[in-house]
């Protein structure tokens, strides 16, 4: 989501809800500069991790694929905890 997006749709919420206060939609904000950062480790891990598949397939060696595997993981790890934390928001406004 672009900022404009993003400020569009917390302009949209904030007039269906008016319980929620700014803090709320700061934090919602976080969370989502949160993920599109997840997004680009993910991206560059990905990057390394396709480096390593061809050095191997050609019959190289890849003398850190262990640390390129764990950041993937870790990039992984906190898509997953951000991604959580969204769902966790949603489901409190919900309740």
């Amino acid at each position: 989501m672009s900022l404009a997006g993003f400020l569009a749709y917390s302009g949209m919420a904030m007039a269906r809800d008016q319980s929620r206060t700014a803090a709320a939609i700061a934090t919602e904000r976080d969370v989502l500069t949160e993920l599109f950062a997840m997004r680009r480790q993910l991206g560059w891990a990905g990057s390394n991790l396709n480096q390593a598949a061809k050095a191997l397939n050609s019959g190289g060696d890849v003398p850190h694929l262990a640390e390129v595997l764990a950041d993937i993981q870790r990039a992984a790890n906190a898509v997953k905890t951000a991604a959580d934390r969204v769902a966790n928001q949603e489901a409190d406004r919900e309740s």
